[in-house]
């Protein structure tokens, strides 16, 4: 029956016999009943008639003309007035039956979301869900004393009723009013929860509240099944009562807004960060973005971004550039200190001075010697873990230097400024350092071009030595006696002033390497900075780098 509405006329006229009015169900059509708001109906078929009035007002008079009882249909009446007998639904089970039902809702598979003119002619079939049609229920009410009674079943499968002993709709002139209702009974007080303050009757009872402001968490995904009273929008459940977000323990006046148990928000500015925790909420004022974030939103949150080239929670980030081409490919062009974390490289990050003007930008310097301010006479860890300042004078680091080499092919340029002032450079296509285990040695140069001269034609396959690490070919120590920090691989030294001038490629003599760099910028007696023996002494400025080539 689902939820029907329905009429039963508790008065009624003196009928005046004469006409026969069938007894039987109405014929339905294909699909099982006649369409409401058709007049087309078919009096000629085999059904039993007896002597009445014309056609029966309402399913009372259907119930009482007939001889023998009359079960639950679709039956034709024509209430006073109306033009034509139309089907209606009766029930002649309930409270002795007489009723006729004006409406029912089932399955939802009728649409009630109709205008007007569908409401006053009536609209679905009487046996299923069904509107009878404002006219039709002005007619029947206004005919004599009418009682209405609602059946209603919940979602959980609890079902009650009301009554009401007293029911008439007005004339499509007055709009349909209702123009009495008269007394309710009834049993639907004990189903019908009435909700308290600011809290509303709903099909759902996963309520908004402090802790769960969404009203998600552990709720289901359908609340179909579900009924009960919920807070009123703009209202939050807390404990037993619906109050404003204001009240709730975690709500925050600069989001203004409720923050969930366990949920922690950044402010605007991304200077304080707030959470949750049961009704309290706790800042912490000491957050801040790192030097290498941005405060802002993504994904609908808002907090400290790691820039591009670095990652981590914002407060710290860490970088993902590799070299001086990642931090090009992410459009950064001016020269500078940026952070690297080569591959493989499972230290901190650590800083380099890019060079991204000279030959195409990219370039990674590892040394750079400009006036003498620092010592380059240092011991092994020294030049192992790097010295100096990255903006001045400095050493890289040989560790560094390995795992930067080892990413791929590495180019390797040397510019300088000779003691005469002429700027003079060489370059290596090729270019690689071995690791600690095998002494930093040099495993591939390359070839040489440039206009300083080939300085380094003999340090492949070298080691690097230093004063108290002698790794060269000599029984003695190169890096001791020319105080430099280098990769030595010839068979002689000298302290004579001369040193630069007087070994020539092909004499009788070699120096212990054909260049030294890392020598003592004042020195003399073969302990300063010279490149390509015989040709550079006493230079004024090197700088040393490196950029991946593929």
């Amino acid at each position: 029956m689902g939820f029907p509405i329905q009429l039963r006329r508790i008065s009624f006229f003196v009928c005046v016999f004469g006409y026969y009015v069938e007894c039987s169900v109405a014929q339905t059509n294909s699909r099982g009943h006649s369409s409401v708001g058709s007049e087309d109906h078919d009096q000629g078929s085999s059904y039993f008639f007896y002597q009445s009035p014309d056609h029966p007002r309402d399913c009372r008079e259907v119930r009482d003309q007939c001889q023998s009882p009359v079960s639950n249909g679709v039956y034709l009446i024509k209430p006073d007035g109306y033009p034509q007998p139309f089907e209606v639904y009766c029930d002649n089970e309930i409270e002795s039956g007489g009723w006729t039902v004006i409406q029912r809702r089932i399955d939802g598979s009728l649409d009630f979301q109709r205008n007007w003119e569908d409401y006053q002619r009536g609209f679905g079939f009487p046996s299923s869900e069904v509107w009878v049609g404002n006219e039709r229920l002005s007619f029947l009410t206004n005919q004599n004393v009418y009682e209405l009674r609602v059946d209603m079943v919940l979602s959980n499968g609890t079902s009650f009723h009301v009554n009401y002993n007293s029911f008439r709709v007005s004339d499509e002139w007055s709009k349909f009013i209702l123009t009495s209702m008269g007394n309710y009974t009834g049993d639907a007080g004990a189903v019908i929860t009435f909700c308290p303050q600011n809290m509303l009757y709903g099909n759902c009872t996963c309520a908004s509240t402090c802790e769960d402001p969404s009203g998600t968490l552990n709720c289901q995904k359908s609340c179909d099944q579900s009924e009960g009273c919920v807070c009123q929008e703009g209202f939050l459940l807390k404990e037993n009562e619906c109050v404003h977000p204001s009240e709730c323990g975690c709500y925050s006046a600069e989001e203004n807004r409720v923050i969930p148990n366990g949920e922690t928000y950044v402010n605007a500015a991304c200077t304080e960060k707030c959470t949750c925790n049961g009704d309290q909420l706790n800042c912490d004022a000491t957050y801040q973005c790192s030097s290498d974030a941005t405060c802002r939103v993504e994904g609908g949150v808002r907090q400290c971004y790691c820039n591009e080239g670095y990652e981590g929670d914002g407060e710290t980030c860490t970088p993902t550039f590799t070299d001086c081409n990642d931090v090009r490919a992410a459009g950064h062009t001016q020269d500078g200190v940026y952070t690297i974390l080569p591959s493989g490289w499972s230290k901190s990050p650590f800083d380099v001075f890019c060079n991204m003007t000279i030959d195409g930008g990219n370039w990674i310097v590892f040394q750079r010697r400009n006036r003498g301010a620092t010592s380059f006479y240092r011991n092994w860890d020294s030049y192992q873990s790097g010295f100096g300042d990255i903006r001045d004078e400095f050493w890289l680091g040989n560790d560094k230097l390995h795992y930067l080499t080892q990413q791929g092919t590495y180019e390797l340029r040397v510019d300088f400024v000779s003691s005469s002032n002429s700027a003079k450079y060489a370059k290596y296509n090729r270019f690689r350092v071995d690791s600690a285990a095998n002494k930093y040695r040099v495993t591939d140069i390359g070839t040489y071009s440039g206009n300083g001269g080939d300085g380094m034609n003999n340090v492949e396959d070298e080691n690097f030595s230093t004063h108290d690490q002698d790794y060269d070919e000599l029984s003695y120590d190169c890096a001791e006696k020319h105080r430099s920090g280098w990769w030595h691989g010839g068979y002689y030294y000298s302290y004579s002033s001369s040193y630069c001038n007087l070994w020539r490629d092909g004499s009788y003599y070699r120096r212990c390497s054909e260049s030294s760099l890392n020598g003592d910028y004042n020195g003399g007696n073969g302990q300063n900075i010279n490149w390509n023996y015989s040709n550079y002494c006493h230079i004024k400025y090197t700088e040393m780098k490196i950029r991946r080539i593929s």
